[in-house]
């Protein structure tokens, strides 16, 4: 028999797995855009955005629709976007989940394909951002984005981890894919406020071992597989 798996690393998402933000940032990009000439449906344009990166969404939105961004675009949404992560919140109970890592002395870290100044304030805004510094992972970092393995590979390889060794928490199909494709353990989140009908099915459907609905229930996971403290 195999030896019980126990996370050396733990590598979050942020956008609706640390910080509740994925449906504050969709409302920002629904409007803009439609004040621009392309109009989706607030669950549409979340379909397509959640887990992308932000070169993947403007060349989906070049490729689907023929559409391409005004020069004063990228400022508009900066502006926006910088105003209403402002007053984001973290996940509810994510802050016990990190206390509980820190007690078993596991470190944790997040790797996500935001941009690296508005992941920054993100987390800042949610009170995250010092429990993080030094293990903040973002795609100008790598060559590849998520769903390709590069970012959450980096991760590793900077604290000095096997990918085997690593548990990912993620609540994007596309991020998922990119923990599975990377040889680590994924754990799908559907707890955050934006989630879509049908996410856990697909998230399963992409490898993931595990979907939990909530921050307990990821420490619930996480006390299972360290067992009782010492």
């Amino acid at each position: 028999m195999s030896d019980p798996f126990r996370p050396e690393l733990v590598i979050f998402d942020c956008d609706g797995v640390l910080v509740d933000s994925e449906a504050v940032a969709n409302r920002v990009w629904v409007a803009l855009l439609a004040e621009h000439g392309l109009r989706f449906a607030p669950r549409d344009f979340l379909r397509r955005a959640v887990g992308s990166t932000l070169t993947a969404l403007y060349e989906g939105l070049r490729e689907d629709h023929g559409w391409e961004r005004p020069e004063r675009f990228d400022s508009e949404l900066d502006e926006r976007l910088a105003a209403a992560f402002r007053d984001v919140t973290a996940i509810g109970g994510v802050t016990d989940v990190l206390d509980l890592l820190d007690e078993r002395g596991v470190p944790f870290a997040v790797a996500s394909n935001a941009r690296e100044d508005r992941l920054r304030l993100k987390l800042g805004a949610a009170g995250l951002l010092p429990r993080f510094e030094g293990r903040v992972f973002h795609p100008g970092l790598v060559t590849r984005g998520k769903p390709e393995p590069d970012l959450y590979l980096h991760a590793a390889r900077t604290l000095g981890r096997e990918p085997e060794a690593c548990l990912v928490v993620e609540d994007s199909v596309l991020g998922a894919m990119a923990g599975v494709r990377a040889a680590m353990t994924v754990w799908g989140f559907t707890g955050g406020a934006h989630a879509l009908e049908g996410l856990a099915d697909d998230l399963r459907s992409v490898g993931a071992a595990r979907v939990l609905d909530s921050m307990t229930a990821v420490r619930s996971g996480l006390t299972e597989l360290f067992g009782p403290a010492s």
